[in-house]
């Protein structure tokens, strides 16, 4: 199995690989994020640390039943030939209608086949009001016309 683009990534390739998770992100469904991770893939977020598809699976589960009406963005930083480093927002709501936008890093090194093998993401969540929101789509990937994080300047 590959998950195109593959590595050595160039700037196109890496900004389209991003496209590519948050769109899978965006879709709040474990078992379409999971498989683009290697097998044996660890992970830092936050202070969890996790290692492959079952413990990914539970844990996007587990995030998706917390973290409602989720909506993402991430932007290209930095990358390398296997590596990408991202910035990303995104913004949810608790299950009392507390809204949060959450700012964080991820870096990522992908396997030869295109899987990301590692990623460390940190990240601070910030409570804002609904009508402070910004991510304003119906649920699913963000449409190509809604602005990125430069252009809404976060």
């Amino acid at each position: 199995m590959t998950r195109p683009p593959l590595p050595p990534f160039t700037q196109e390739t890496a900004i389209q690989k991003i496209r590519m998770a948050e769109n899978g992100w965006n879709s709040r469904d474990p078992d379409v994020v999971t498989p683009a991770y290697t097998e044996d893939s660890q992970w830092r977020n936050r202070a969890e640390f996790i290692t492959g598809h079952a413990e990914i699976h539970a844990f996007l589960t587990r995030k998706w039943r917390k973290e409602l009406d989720y909506r993402l963005i991430k932007e290209l930083w930095a990358h390398s030939d296997s590596r990408i480093a991202v910035r990303y927002a995104y913004e949810w709501h608790d299950d009392s209608g507390q809204w949060f936008c959450s700012y964080g890093n991820e870096n990522w090194e992908f396997a030869t086949d295109g899987r990301m093998a590692k990623r460390h993401a940190s990240l601070n969540d910030v409570p804002i009001s609904e009508e402070d929101r910004l991510f304003h789509w119906p649920s699913g990937p963000r449409p190509d016309d809604h602005p990125g994080l430069s252009d809404l300047g976060l």
